[in-house]
């Protein structure tokens, strides 16, 4: 692991301070965890952008996906 310093606005650090003494955690650990989070979302919104650009490109037909209504079972 390395060491960073970083510069942060004062009340954004007394409010983790409170959120890591809440959670009895580290400013440390609470970091990694919320840059991680940030990073995943990031990468999910990349790739729900994708998604969305590549059925822009090729659209689903009408008839693409047939009817799943007679292959569904009711139990009771």
């Amino acid at each position: 692991m390395r060491t960073v310093q970083m510069t942060l606005e004062e009340n954004l650090i007394n409010e983790v301070d409170k959120v890591v003494k809440l959670l009895k955690t580290t400013r440390s650990a609470f970091t990694r965890r919320a840059l991680q989070s940030a990073i995943d979302n990031i990468h999910e919104k990349a790739m729900e952008q994708k998604q969305i650009e590549g059925y822009r490109k090729k659209p689903v037909k009408a008839d693409e996906f047939g009817s799943w209504e007679s292959e569904q079972v009711w139990v009771d």
